[in-house]
């Protein structure tokens, strides 16, 4: 396997984009980005090529992410707080903008994981269709497919 400084100066703004687009936080990223490269140095020796580094890292990211939401709900933070919202005009538009969010996320919770994944890819890291098909281990047109389908289910809850 490379050098460690290497694969850090290749992959750690691509990990820094998978994990932001979960987390929507800079600085979060950005830790959950150095804990993830600690954690692949720590553990390179059991990395077999199976798959390509960069989903190995991302699966390091992710499991590394999946930690910090347990350790936050735990502690009961609002993890999916979004400074933006707070700049809103009035407290009726900041309400509004809050329960439209929480709504959305509510739904996004009740898809499959698959799907869940896809469409936060997709819509908060905007990452292509063919990225995501990589970090998934899946093809491009599978990533298409599962967006187009959770798109629908979204649009199915909303109307109900």
């Amino acid at each position: 396997m490379r050098d460690t400084e290497e694969l850090y100066r290749e992959y750690s703004t691509q990990v820094y984009k998978f994990i932001f687009s979960f987390c929507h936080n800079h600085l979060l990223a950005e830790e959950i980005t150095q804990e993830t490269f600690y954690r692949a140095i720590k553990s390179i020796h059991r990395y077999d090529g199976s798959c390509k580094v960069y989903v190995w890292l991302c699966q390091i990211a992710k499991h590394v992410w999946y930690q910090e939401l347990d350790k936050r709900r735990k502690s009961s933070s609002d993890v999916l707080e979004d400074p933006s919202f707070t700049d809103s005009n009035s407290p009726e538009s900041q309400f509004i903008l809050a329960q439209n969010k929480m709504d959305l996320f509510k739904q996004l919770h009740l898809l499959d994981p698959n799907t869940k994944e896809v469409l936060y890819l997709r819509l908060t890291g905007e990452f292509s269709f063919r990225e995501i098909g990589e970090i998934l281990g899946r093809d491009e047109t599978w990533a298409r497919v599962t967006f187009y389908r959770g798109k629908q289910k979204l649009m199915k809850g909303r109307s109900s």
